[in-house]
């Protein structure tokens, strides 16, 4: 467990607050309007998903055992690549119309 002080704070609102924009993200993307909207929500939650590796990568090591972690990186480095495929997809689909 990371200790308790203001900078380990200031990671753990960071990996949370990226962590479920990436939900919030998708969600907001299964509503859009337009194909436009959906691919950019869905680089909205990529982009988060990157910033959510990024925290997991700061507190590997850090705050907590690399090896503790290495599955949530791991995990996290799927649903970027997911995100990315999905984007790519609806890409090419919208140029294709």
């Amino acid at each position: 467990m990371p200790p308790r002080n203001p900078e380990c704070e200031v990671v753990r609102r960071q990996l949370a607050g990226a962590g479920t924009s990436i939900g919030a993200n998708v969600e907001e993307a299964d509503g859009a309007l337009t194909k436009r909207d959906f691919v950019n929500k869905m680089g909205i939650a990529r982009k988060e998903a990157k910033e959510c590796k990024y925290w997991l990568k700061v507190v590997s090591g850090n705050y907590i055992e690399p090896g503790s972690i290495a599955e949530d990186i791991r995990e996290n480095e799927e649903i970027i690549n997911i995100l990315s495929a999905i984007i790519n997809k609806s890409r090419a689909k919208s140029s294709r119309e």
